[in-house]
């Protein structure tokens, strides 16, 4: 078994890289891969840059060239959920693109033919992490993570994507993810840590809380590879 783990910036994958033993890095498609091993399992880590393209490519790159059995994404997101608080875990059930509007040919905000709004992630991955979280004494939410080509602070586009996609937090890069790996038939899993907060001021808490809500969203991806086995991606 072959472990792909996503980033988008180098900040959410540095925490991962340091954790692997006999790394070795390569370069392909003007983006760098560190194959490694943790826990004695094949790891290869690759942070993608931002946005849906790049992660749609990376992703690829990962289960095509690498030949990886299961995608793992660790890294940040913003809340609109008033629940959610700087540092929390956010599993995500499904994950949809808040900015993806063909609506003017009559289909909702979120489709394209042969699409889904909502792609859900791999159930045996988020049971594995729900018993990772439970041995780990931690509090571990789940929900509609929204995905889009835009850095979101205006209160009332959070409050139209939670109100017309049931999401709870939104990002960068998880529904590109979530369209590959359903294309390739590859269970997939997406965390993110909440580093702004629906309530606060979205550019500076993004700045000041990147680099410690990216740390824990990565320990606890490492947690859940040492948990894994043959049978979380087997069909």
């Amino acid at each position: 078994m072959k472990i792909a783990i996503m980033g988008a910036m180098p900040e959410e994958i540095e925490p991962l890289i340091e954790n692997l033993d006999k790394v070795t890095t390569s370069v392909y498609a003007a983006n760098r891969y560190y194959e490694g091993r943790y826990d004695d399992k094949e790891v290869v880590v690759a942070y993608s840059k931002i946005g849906k393209v790049f992660a749609a490519m990376t992703a690829t790159i990962l289960l095509e060239r690498f030949d990886c059995d299961v995608l793992l994404f660790s890294g940040v997101a913003g809340a609109i959920a008033e629940d959610l608080k700087i540092g929390d875990l956010i599993v995500a059930d499904g994950l949809c693109q808040h900015d993806l509007d063909i609506t003017a040919f009559g289909h909702p905000y979120g489709y394209v033919p042969e699409g889904e709004v909502c792609i859900p992630t791999d159930a045996k991955l988020r049971t594995l992490a729900h018993q990772v979280a439970q041995k780990k004494k931690i509090v571990l939410k789940e929900g509609i993570i929204a995905t889009g080509d835009q850095f979101v602070a205006d209160p009332a586009r959070k409050a139209w994507v939670k109100e017309t996609f049931d999401a709870v937090a939104l990002e960068m890069e998880g529904a590109a993810v979530a369209v590959v790996c359903n294309a390739f038939e590859t269970p997939f899993f997406i965390l993110r840590a909440i580093s702004d907060a629906a309530d606060m001021d979205a550019g500076f808490d993004f700045d000041t809380f990147l680099a410690s809500s990216a740390k824990i969203s990565a320990d606890f991806i490492l947690s859940m590879v040492e948990e894994m086995d043959e049978a979380i991606v087997s069909r």
